[in-house]
């Protein structure tokens, strides 16, 4: 089970605003701490691992785990924090400096040490080549060649050296003996050209990486980190650590809302597009929920806080997207068993190419020599690495901007080979909200004063029905009048005086009871219950005045939602519901579903889950997140609807779809499908890459600077390939007006 909470950076309980005080105080060596670091300059995936295995090796750390994707250190340590940053730091890495936005980038007024180091590289290299190109002795070139190699080596020799201390084999360590062999064999030109190009290629790695992760920053900078309280009377703006639930929070027009809470006065409209995806506000009212990081468009809003600032929506959020950037997919676990294997056995082939024709055929040892320190180069499985973990952060950050939450790489690949869709029905393809569809005057009354006697009997009662048909005549501007000597009848509905007349409402069965006669009314009673709505009546001790239908209500966009999802190729779509076969049937109809179980307990719902498996393959499940428990855990992709707000459902699901919003349905099939295909894409390019060079190398047609050009290159091309899926594939906008009544 994923902790939603957001650890604050060193657990500090008021955040430090200098430099020097950005490290916790030492604790005593029995305590145990969590703490989460945000990092910069994280560019790779071997750093991270290099990272946390250096981390473990501190004395007082029990375990420390660096996240690529998010680029966060999370430590379990009894050892001072001053002593982790020291190493992260002398690995070449910073540390978030501010507590207070423990959740917000770095950002350094300073130019980028790598950007400066590769720009003199460059430099240098350029002007080496411009004097040899004007005949200028190799005293003078030389020097200059020498200097783009140290520029542009500085952090490739430093990371080698790390790599070295933890003894593992990475990209630097072969890079460094590359140009240190080229260096012996007088190729000062060329191993310049091999270090520029690296540094190049390493600067828009670490660029496009950077911009990968603002899918994620973005959220978080939705977040204000102060905002105006009312205590004693008095208006006065706080920090948003210092904020407690139950205070009462101002918000004027414009303004991010700071925490999540409930409207206690004012009107406005309210943009919540980074909680829930939707692209039209949302008109708030007193006692409507809101959320941190949502923006009040025009009126001014008084909030009650519900939650501490840890603990919001956009909090939780933003922690689950991280944990999921976190963990690996299948397909990773795949190249990364490839890559621990292939790199030592590339060196042991390099050191046979160097060595064994010199001495069992007699050729050359300087051109064979080369040729290993070629193959050096293009060995590093760089672009196969991260192919994997750059598509899948790129397609978690996608989906959490459109409103839907990924628990991961393996639950991304697993929704891409779903051919069957289970859904509930109840809060998943309906509203779950009963809703007037029909009312039928059957005496002297009209509709509309059919419609008012019942309001004014159900003004006094709190069955949900009632509710309906109260909430359906405020909404048609029907007043109710007075009523009095109100009284209910358990499981059949209630009654009550209206002008000195004695009026019932409720079930056919209480009428029958009464002793009066449905026969007037059988023929509408028999069509409105086959439609598998309720139907309450309403009459006296002597006949019925009129029928009024209720039903649930389709989620708006269910049906394009499911047409959309079988062109994704969904084989087929089931209706599970514990409701009656009617009204399933009916709903199922309407939609466009076949396939339907109904009056089923939840440990049936399993069972149809296994059956499904059995018959199609993997299936995913859409459900509530609570009363669909056991089949969204049978399930090979388990969907939660109505997750703002509700934690079980962001705890148990593997995918949560924000704000009830089935669209998003499709969208996320769609978005899984490209994402393992881009995985696929990938992979394959960077073998046939490695492949084709190595080959090359071993005919002796590549040179060095050809072999780092083909692996940065294909590093880069593999990241740019991945980046595409942070910009496409946006669930449509929904049709709000589309209703099971008009369906049906």
């Amino acid at each position: 089970m994923i902790d939603l909470r957001i650890p604050t950076l060193g657990e500090a309980s008021e955040p430090p605003r200098r430099k020097e005080d950005r490290v916790a105080p030492v604790v005593p060596e029995d305590e145990t701490r969590h703490t989460v670091l945000r990092l910069s300059g994280l560019d790779c995936t071997d750093c991270a691992a290099k990272l946390a295995r250096r981390i473990e090796g501190i004395k007082g750390v029990r375990q420390a785990d660096v996240s690529f994707g998010a680029s966060r250190l999370t430590v379990d340590h009894s050892a001072p924090l001053e002593s982790i940053v020291r190493v992260i730091e002398q690995a070449g890495y910073r540390v978030d400096s501010n507590r207070g936005q423990s959740h917000k980038s770095v950002r350094h007024a300073s130019p980028d040490r790598r950007l400066v180091l590769t720009l003199i590289s460059g430099l240098s290299l350029g002007l080496g080549f411009s004097l040899s190109l004007l005949g200028t002795p190799e005293s003078v070139t030389v020097p200059l060649f020498a200097a783009a190699i140290v520029a542009g080596g500085l952090m490739v020799v430093r990371g080698a050296w790390q790599s070295v201390r933890v003894l593992t084999l990475d990209m630097n360590v072969l890079m460094t003996v590359a140009v240190a062999g080229a260096m012996l064999l007088g190729e000062w030109a060329e191993g310049a050209t091999v270090v520029f190009l690296f540094a190049v290629g390493n600067a828009l790695q670490a660029h496009t990486m950077d911009r990968t992760r603002r899918s994620i920053r973005s959220l978080m900078d939705m977040s204000p980190r102060e905002a105006m309280v009312r205590r004693s009377g008095r208006a006065a703006p706080l920090p948003v650590e210092e904020i407690v639930v139950g205070d009462i929070i101002l918000v004027r027009p414009g303004e991010r809302i700071a925490m999540d809470g409930v409207v206690t006065a004012g009107r406005s409209s309210v943009n919540q597009a980074p909680i829930t995806g939707e692209s039209l506000p949302v008109a708030k009212n007193p006692g409507h929920e809101v959320f941190a990081g949502t923006l009040n468009e025009r009126g001014m809003l008084e909030v009650r806080v519900t939650r501490l600032a840890a603990d919001t929506t956009l909090a939780r959020i933003i922690h689950l997207v991280e944990e999921a950037q976190a963990k690996k997919a299948p397909a990773q676990h795949f190249v990364d068993v490839f890559a621990r294997y292939y790199t030592p056995a590339v060196i042991v082939v390099a050191i046979g190419i160097a060595v064994l024709p010199p001495l069992v055929m007699g050729l050359s040892f300087t051109d064979w020599f080369y040729r290993a320190l070629v193959l050096l180069v293009i060995a590093c499985p760089c672009a196969l690495v991260i192919s994997t973990p750059i598509a899948i952060v790129s397609a978690i950050g996608n989906a959490a901007r459109n409103g839907v939450l990924i628990k991961g790489g393996a639950q991304l690949e697993a929704l891409a080979k779903v051919r069957v869709v289970a859904l509930d029905k109840t809060g998943t393809v309906t509203t779950g909200r009963p809703a007037v569809t029909d009312v039928i005057p059957t005496g002297d009354l009209t509709g509309t004063e059919v419609l008012r006697l019942a309001a004014t009997i159900e003004a006094w009662s709190e069955h949900p029905l009632g509710e309906s048909i109260v909430q359906y005549a405020g909404e048609a501007g029907v007043q109710p009048l007075e009523a009095g000597d109100f009284d209910s009848f358990t499981g059949e509905g209630a009654r009550s005086v209206v002008n000195g007349q004695i009026y019932y409402i409720g079930s056919p069965r209480l009428f029958q009871r009464l002793g009066v006669s449905l026969g007037p009314v059988s023929t509408d009673l028999d069509r409105l219950q086959g439609e598998g709505k309720t139907v309450v009546v309403l009459g006296t001790a002597e006949r019925v005045l009129g029928l009024i239908a209720i039903a649930d209500r389709a989620r708006a966009g269910s049906h394009r939602a499911l047409t959309e999802l079988r062109r994704e190729g969904i084989r087929e779509l089931v209706l599970l519901t514990g409701d009656n076969q009617a009204t399933a049937h009916v709903v199922g109809s309407a939609l466009g579903i076949g396939y339907v179980e109904a009056e089923l307990l939840p440990g049936q719902k399993l069972e149809a889950i296994k059956r499904l498996k059995q018959a199609y393959g993997p299936v995913a499940m859409v459900g509530e997140g609570v009363n669909d428990a056991p089949a969204l855990a049978a399930a090979d992709v388990s969907i939660a609807m109505g997750t703002t707000g509700s934690d079980t459902a962001l705890e148990t699901a593997d995918i949560a779809l924000m704000n009830d919003d089935l669209t998003k349905l499709p969208y996320t099939v769609r978005l899984s499908r490209r994402t393992l295909r881009v995985i696929k894409e990938n992979i394959v390019f960077a073998l046939t890459v490695k492949a084709v060079f190595i080959i090359l190398t071993v005919m002796g047609l590549s040179t060095l600077w050809m072999a780092v050009f083909a692996d940065t290159g294909a590093a880069l091309i593999v990241i740019a390939n991945s980046i595409r899926l942070l910009g496409k594939n946006r669930p449509a906008v929904r049709n709000p007006n589309w209703s099971l009544a008009r369906a049906a």
